[in-house]
């Protein structure tokens, strides 16, 4: 079966969200990241710019801190917490989103809503730690806190999202099609792969 959706899970500095892009160009398939956090803003009402955080990057490195972020409720007399509410919303729109035609889904845990789907082709993007740091300083430049800590400060939220929200390992080799290191293969040969795969 022809492959109609891509999810991109990525480690932070590991160029998955550029390799992403250019495999929807090259496709002609429709590409979801910084227009996902749109839709989901616009239906929420939640800033985008908390959108883009908290629908990734857990409040903290560890599960309990969800117990105390999210015990604001995300509306008058709801039950269910802001992140339960951004969750659910996400997942929804996300699913949609793949019923609509052939696309690219960037990160948001896509790969685990989408997991009942035969069309659906997950990727994980990962690179060394040398190569993943030298890239961000190139892209974000330099700032008080060390590039390593930022990797994995920025890593560590991401994990404990996924753990959160999907009871899976992220980054673990079961939960994705492919795995390709981004820093040893070069983004070119990534997107070539995953372009090669999808076409034949």
């Amino acid at each position: 079966m022809k492959k109609k959706v891509i999810t991109v899970s990525r480690q932070f500095g590991s160029g998955g969200r550029s390799i992403g892009k250019e495999i929807a160009k090259r496709l002609g398939y429709d590409y979801y990241d910084a227009e996902l956090v749109e839709k989901v803003a616009k239906e929420t009402g939640f800033d985008p710019s908390y959108i883009a955080d908290a629908g990734e990057y857990a409040p903290g490195k560890s599960m309990l801190s969800y117990a105390f972020s999210s015990a604001a409720p995300h509306g008058a007399g709801s039950p269910m917490s802001a992140s339960d509410y951004l969750w659910s919303t996400q997942s929804r729109i996300i699913a949609e989103l793949a019923e609509k035609g052939n696309c690219v889904i960037v990160g948001r845990c896509a790969d685990y809503i989408l997991r009942e789907r035969e069309d659906c082709l997950n990727i994980f993007i990962h690179a060394s730690k040398e190569y993943r740091a030298e890239r961000i300083v190139e892209l974000y430049g330099e700032t008080d806190k060390a590039t390593v800590k930022r990797l994995d400060e920025k890593d560590g939220k991401r994990r404990v999202n996924y753990k959160y929200f999907t009871g899976r390992e992220w980054g673990s080799t079961e939960n994705y099609h492919i795995s390709l290191d981004s820093g040893a293969i070069g983004h070119d040969e990534c997107v070539d792969i995953v372009c090669r795969i999808v076409e034949n």
